[in-house]
């Protein structure tokens, strides 16, 4: 057997790769951008019936995702695969909030939320009002 995936990603595991893979966009995974990761695991209803047991393997198919030429391409073809229409800007809502979460967006962080717009099609007028609501639970005094 080859080292492909042998169960289908969960909706669930979609959207815990689109928060892992905006916190490894800039290669350096932040203790912010982990608990941001885990607070919405533990906390949302979309992640009500998880099974916190596979969030190791979704993380581990994204850097090995990240380790490969076009992998980014076949990370998205999963999301767009396995993760229901109606939970697309749910997804950019949590890469959003992820990449606000140590307080600073770096070059790459951007250019992945771009690619994560485009890839679902988020409309830009939701994804400004996903980016403002992001802004506003990630401000400091």
């Amino acid at each position: 057997m080859t080292d492909q995936i042998q169960h289908p990603l969960s909706p669930q595991d979609c959207l815990v790769a689109v928060m892992v893979a905006v916190s490894a966009s800039d290669e350096n995974i932040r203790t912010a951008e982990l608990v941001k990761i885990e607070t919405a695991v533990n906390n949302l209803p979309v992640f009500a019936d998880y099974d916190l047991d596979r969030m190791n393997s979704t993380a581990q198919t994204v850097f090995d995702l990240f380790a490969v030429e076009e992998g980014l391409d076949a990370l998205f073809g999963l999301l767009r695969d396995n993760l229901p229409e109606r939970l697309y800007e749910t997804a950019y809502a949590l890469a959003c909030d992820v990449a606000a979460a140590d307080g600073k967006l770096e070059h790459s962080e951007l250019r992945l939320l771009e690619e994560i717009r485009y890839e679902l099609n988020i409309d830009r007028l939701h994804a400004a009002a996903i980016e403002r609501g992001s802004r506003a639970r990630h401000m400091t005094l």
